[in-house]
């Protein structure tokens, strides 16, 4: 199953994945990929997501605290 964490600031979404990647090396490096919103021509309006694929049940805790933690959220890709 692929996660995706949804963030603002660039520098946030590069920190979760490398502290994602530490915990938990059994799911590889996360991918840090930028999202322009839909309708905005302003670069500035892009999202940050942290790609993440097989989170078990602990990793997906963590995730989200994570996210949380960088004013962030999980979304299920």
């Amino acid at each position: 199953m692929t996660t995706l964490l949804v963030f603002a600031d660039k520098e946030d979404a590069e920190e979760v994945a490398e502290t994602l990647a530490e915990r938990f090396p059994d799911i590889g490096a996360p991918r840090v990929v930028r999202e322009t919103l839909a309708g905005e021509d302003d670069g500035e309006d892009a999202q940050w997501l942290v790609v993440v694929e097989g989170l078990g049940e602990r990793a997906l805790a963590e995730a989200d605290a994570l996210a949380e933690e960088y004013d962030g959220w999980r979304e299920q890709g």
